[in-house]
């Protein structure tokens, strides 16, 4: 006997906000509404999920109190056709803590830590969104295969609404914007 694997109807037809925000937080998890559309993520690995933890702590640390750093939450990019993307780390304006859904405008930075299955929307479909939506920072975290990250940070061009490439690191992380950090990356 062969279980065969369905897909809930809900996966199939696309999703609106208001719908969306009826879902439990268990449906909710793992997964991004992209033009309406529900795509799942796959679980991260260990590894992933430390780096991104130590840096939205670093993060979290050096912004003050104006900003709050976290991770695992959705970023309402736009209404319709829906789009919530879920970055690994997010720095959000402090006095929007309690505003659901968080919006762009809310945002500073969003990171994302490219793993195996997310290199094509991690370094070139969600940096597109994110530039359109109007959030002033990128970083992506790439794992390399020697264990040592390199971090790549991009400012946007509000003209354009494109990223421009900004630094880019090798383990340790030094910069001044959007504030001043330094993290030593290479100990995860």
């Amino acid at each position: 006997m062969t279980a065969e694997m369905v897909a809930p109807a809900w996966m199939h037809a696309p999703i609106t906000a208001e719908q969306y925000a009826s879902w439990s937080e268990e449906q909710c998890a793992g997964i991004e509404i992209v033009d309406g559309m529900v795509v799942v993520s796959p679980s991260a690995s260990k590894r992933h999920n430390r780096l991104a933890r130590i840096l939205a702590n670093a993060l979290d640390s050096a912004a003050g109190p104006e900003w709050n750093a976290d991770a695992d939450f959705d970023v309402r990019l736009q209404d319709v056709p829906l789009s919530n993307r879920r970055p690994d780390v997010v720095v959000y304006r402090a006095d929007t803590i309690d505003i659901t859904p968080t919006r762009p405008e809310h945002v500073l930075l969003v990171v994302e830590v490219v793993s195996p299955g997310s290199e094509t929307t991690d370094r070139i479909v969600k940096v597109d969104q994110y530039a359109k939506a109007g959030i002033p920072f990128y970083w992506r975290i790439e794992q390399a295969a020697t264990g040592v990250p390199l971090v790549y940070t991009c400012v946007l061009d509000p003209a354009s609404r494109d990223y421009r490439d900004s630094d880019v690191f090798t383990g340790t992380v030094k910069t001044v914007a959007p504030f001043s950090l330094e993290i030593d990356l290479t100990t995860i």
